[in-house]
């Protein structure tokens, strides 16, 4: 139903999907402004960059199309439309995540394609059939593990109700975070996107084998091709979680 409402006005469908394209490519942008000043950021080339932001930009794309409305859960709480899911016949979750599917987020993944494909024709790496391959499994692993992110925190809002903004910061801000490079930051914050919130699987660990550079705080060499085991990890907690949450709601008001 949301994708035939979006596409209602095909021509406004294609300037919102654009518009959001070029919005969404400001961050690059900024990234390249920092170049026109210096040579290196953390000891790390604009191509090695750009193949950072794009594995985490499609990665997060993906993960932000299918299941981005998760943020209006709170919403839909406090006005009491939250109960019309859970007496349908089908998956609140899937319900929740299709709730104003917008196409126009196809927009993030394209630009996070582009900037993906430019970053592996430009790296300077010796590719082999190893690297070659990793590279779609990192993204698959990547947008399974910002999408177990994305349930998390709708489950954490079914506690909270008000709490869009605090999953955004680790959706939307682990985004951010990790199109820059490991070595600008603190050892102590890379431990915690490690361990704690593993979104360094996401591209920091495999982007480092692919680059043949040392591993974010001394990991050894078999962690680059675990982040299937970390999204399975990852989805299996955010499925708990989530099913904690459906069994704690007392309706609105609760």
């Amino acid at each position: 139903m949301w994708v035939r409402s979006g596409m209602t006005y095909r021509a406004s469908f294609a300037f919102t999907v654009v518009g959001n394209l070029l919005v969404t490519g400001l961050d690059f942008v900024g990234i390249l402004l920092m170049f026109s000043q210096v040579d290196s950021l953390g000891g790390w080339s604009l191509p090695e960059i750009a193949l950072l932001y794009g594995l985490s930009a499609t990665s997060f794309g993906i993960a932000d199309l299918v299941l981005g409305s998760l943020d209006v859960l709170g919403g839909r709480m406090r006005d009491g439309s939250f109960d019309v899911l859970l007496v349908r016949p089908a998956p609140v979750l899937a319900q929740v995540g299709a709730d104003r599917f917008a196409l126009r987020r196809l927009g993030r993944v394209t630009q996070g394609v582009v900037v993906l494909g430019w970053a592996l024709a430009a790296v300077d790496v010796d590719w082999s059939a190893v690297k070659v391959l990793l590279v779609p499994v990192v993204v698959v692993s990547g947008a399974a593990i910002f999408s177990a992110v994305f349930v998390a925190g709708a489950a954490f809002q079914v506690f909270a109700q008000d709490a869009a903004e605090v999953q955004n910061a680790f959706t939307y801000g682990g985004n951010t975070l990790l199109q820059y490079p490991p070595s600008v930051f603190g050892k102590d914050l890379v431990r915690g996107v490690t361990f704690m919130l593993p979104l360094a699987f996401v591209n920091w660990v495999p982007a480092a084998y692919v680059l043949e550079r040392p591993y974010p705080i001394g990991l050894p060499g078999w962690a680059a091709f675990a982040s299937p085991l970390v999204a399975v990890g990852c989805c299996a907690l955010a499925g708990l979680a989530w099913r904690t949450g459906l069994r704690s709601y007392r309706s609105t008001g609760s």
